[in-house]
């Protein structure tokens, strides 16, 4: 993946799919599921309403492992993504049976090849099951399940980091500001992606 980091992958998609509405949600439902989860997180006595209490710790520990704590921002859970999903999948803005069936393939798959659940299982033990998932056309017909959950998972969980406080920080997003003079992508950003101008 050359020079590209996991969170900038993340980044990407997460635009993608606040642009395209990836999960069924338009943009003001976005807005509202990222302040409500905003607030069930300031409250600090958050009460899931669609995921049990295995689900929400198996969600917050898979989105925290799409979008670690780094040098750069927080991580998913830091961000409220937990909360954001739990939201977006009660007020069913999106598709909560894949999102539940797919956490339950996901600990199936870590019960078959490691006698336990994803919860429990070690660190390379899980790379292990989302390696053969994180990239759908790679994934093995008996994995095809597991891959489109993982899928649907990710861009719920980067569409929640990035209409956060954190990934807004996260960005560098200032916001509306007068741009006096456009002076195109900043240079590190077009070897990053491998353009130029010209």
């Amino acid at each position: 993946m050359s020079d590209l980091t996991r969170r900038d992958a993340l980044q990407a998609i997460g635009a993608a799919a606040a642009a395209t509405s990836a999960f069924a949600c338009a943009p003001a439902d976005v807005d509202r599921a990222a302040r409500e989860a905003a607030k069930a997180k300031a409250a600090g006595g958050f009460t899931p309403r669609f995921f049990t209490p295995d689900e929400l710790a198996a969600a917050t520990l898979l989105a925290d492992l799409l979008l670690p704590r780094d040098e750069r921002s927080g991580s998913a859970s830091d961000a409220g993504v937990p909360e954001f999903l739990d939201f977006v999948l009660a007020e069913e803005m999106t598709d909560p049976v894949r999102i539940r069936g797919g956490l339950a393939w996901v600990d199936r798959e870590c019960q078959d090849r490691f006698g336990k659940r994803f919860l429990d299982c070690a660190d390379p033990e899980r790379t292990a099951v989302l390696d053969d998932i994180a990239w759908p056309e790679k994934a093995r017909p008996e994995h095809s399940q597991g891959a489109a959950f993982f899928t649907a998972f990710r861009d719920l969980a980067a569409g929640g980091f990035w209409s956060s406080k954190v990934g807004v920080e996260d960005l560098g997003y200032q916001g509306n500001v007068v741009v006096i003079e456009w002076k195109g992508c900043p240079e590190e950003q077009l070897r990053k992606l491998g353009v130029s101008y010209g």
